[in-house]
C-alpha cells in the first residue's frame, strides 16, 4: 500500500510504500484496550492513603468506664465508629501499573497505526518553517487539510525539523511527538496524524 509524499505546502513529492505487516494488519481490538489500559494506570501516581486506627493520633485513654453508663463499651476514641477515628479499608499507596509483554505491546502500536491509516499524513519534513512562529505552522496545517487534534511524529533533533517544536507548542490541538515515544492513547485520541517520511521509516524498521 502506497502513500503520497506531500511537502508541509501541500505539494505531492512523490509516494511512500507503507509496510503491511506495520500499517496493514487488522486492528486487535483487545490488545489495544490492554495497551491502552496499561498506559493509563503506569501514569496513576497511587499516592492516596487513610490512616487505619492504629496510625490515628490521640485515644490512649479509655473513653468512658467499661460497665455502668448504659452506653456501649469503648476502648478508643479513635475507633472508627467515631468522628475522627482511622479509616476502615481506605487507601495506601499502591503502585497500579502491569507490564505486558513487547510483542503484544507491538501488536497493539501496529493496531493503531493500522486503524489510524486513512488520517494519516506523510510529510517530506519540515524544512518550510524555517523560523519559530506559529503562524507557519497555522498555515503548514491548512495547506495539508488538517484540522482537530493532530499529532504529529517527527523528529525534533533533526536539522530540517529544527523549529518544528517551537512553532508547534502554542497550538493547544497539536501534540508532538518523537518516533520512539508513539504510543496507542495519543494514536487513538488524534484526528489526523501527520508523520515525517524518516518516522515512517523508523516505525517501519522498529516494528516489522
Amino acid at each position: 500500500m502506497s502513500k503520497e509524499i506531500l511537502s508541509t505546502n501541500g505539494e505531492k513529492l512523490g509516494e511512500i510504500t507503507l509496510n503491511e505487516a506495520v500499517f496493514g494488519v487488522e486492528p486487535n481490538l483487545h490488545v489495544m484496550h490492554l495497551a491502552l489500559r496499561r498506559q493509563l494506570n503506569n501514569a496513576r501516581q497511587g499516592s492516596a492513603s487513610c490512616k487505619t486506627r492504629a496510625e490515628v493520633a490521640g485515644g490512649g485513654r479509655k473513653p468512658w468506664k467499661q460497665k455502668g453508663t448504659g452506653r456501649a463499651r469503648a476502648g478508643s476514641l479513635r475507633s472508627p465508629l467515631f468522628a475522627g477515628g482511622g479509616v476502615v479499608f481506605g487507601p495506601k499507596p499502591r503502585d497500579y501499573g502491569f507490564n505486558m509483554p513487547q510483542k503484544a505491546r507491538k501488536l497493539a502500536l501496529k493496531s493503531a497505526l493500522s486503524a489510524k491509516q486513512d488520517q494519516l499524513i506523510v510529510v517530506k519534513d519540515f524544512s518550510t518553517i524555517v523560523e519559530p512562529k506559529t503562524k507557519l505552522m497555522v498555515s503548514a496545517l491548512k495547506s495539508l487539510k488538517v484540522s482537530g487534534k493532530v499529532l504529529i511524529v517527527a523528529d525534533t533533533k533533526a536539522a530540517e525539523n529544527q523549529h518544528l517544536e517551537l512553532s508547534a507548542r502554542n497550538i493547544p490541538s497539536v501534540k508532538l511527538i518523537l518516533p520512539s515515544n508513539l504510543n496507542v492513547k495519543d494514536l487513538l485520541e488524534a484526528e489526523a496524524v501527520i508523520m515525517t517520511e524518516a518516522a515512517v521509516n523508523e516505525l517501519t524498521e522498529r516494528l516489522q
